[in-house]
């Protein structure tokens, strides 16, 4: 016998489709039975991406495309094309993925509130946590507030790439603060490695800021450096103010 005909009788491996599997195990029916915060991710990406391939049902598709982006966060911050790459997801399906991500960061804004007070800095960082969370480069924002510690506008984006010296101009962020009429500014810049620790170069350019802030009477209250919560780590941000690493106003 030929190596033709043995192929003919190759046990092929049978992939189920979803209205094979237990009904308990559908997508659909698990939501209904569980709820939206009782379903694994794997579920609700499943419920977004609706069909499947011919190789593959909708959970096959979506545990793929979990395990290749190795998590939420990670999909979050993935171009659409590299989305549609993922076998079973084109562009209208990436598109559904992107925009439901977009909302949960909107969301997540939206919380927080239009004039939150911040009094610290676990109330700083939770205004920008989630957008920050998300990003694959070092932006830097301000939080500009009022003498009752009340954030009065949106946070302002300063600067975008390498948190350095040439890229944070005090002229700029106090400019901002004078005509906003703020009585003190909160610096935040996140580290896209998620390891909130600064670095020389932050608590440097921060020691400058401070005396920027002198001449010009805002006080520079906190410079808050957020990462990502990792195992034995006690938070995913680090205020260089509460580290004692800078001495401010």
């Amino acid at each position: 016998m030929d190596d033709e005909s043995e192929k003919i009788y190759e046990v092929q491996p049978h992939r189920l489709r979803i209205r094979e599997l237990p009904r308990a195990l559908r997508p659909r029916e698990e939501f209904e039975r569980l709820g939206a915060q009782g379903v694994s991710d794997t579920v609700l990406l499943a419920l977004l991406l609706r069909t499947g391939t011919v190789e593959r049902n909708v959970v096959e598709v979506a545990q793929t495309m979990l395990a290749h982006f190795g998590s939420l966060t990670a999909l979050a911050k993935a171009p659409i094309k590299a989305i549609q790459k993922i076998e079973g997801v084109g562009p209208v399906k990436a598109q559904m993925i992107q925009a439901a991500l977009e909302l949960a960061q909107r969301l997540s804004r939206e919380s927080v509130g239009r004039n939150p007070l911040v009094r610290g800095p676990e109330q700083a960082a939770a205004v920008l946590r989630e957008r920050a969370r998300v990003l694959d480069r070092e932006v830097l924002w301000a939080l500009f507030l009022n003498r009752k510690s009340e954030l009065i506008c949106e946070p302002q984006q300063l600067s975008e790439g390498t948190f350095s010296s040439s890229l944070v101009d005090p002229r700029v962020i106090f400019k901002e603060a004078l005509e906003r009429a703020a009585h003190a500014v909160i610096l935040l810049h996140n580290h896209p490695s998620g390891d909130p620790t600064p670095s020389e170069q932050d608590i440097n350019i921060t020691k400058q800021l401070i005396d920027a802030g002198r001449i010009m009477d805002i006080r520079l209250l906190d410079h808050v450096v957020l990462g990502r919560r990792r195992e034995g780590q006690a938070s995913d941000f680090v205020s260089l103010r509460e580290a004692g690493l800078v001495e401010f106003c």
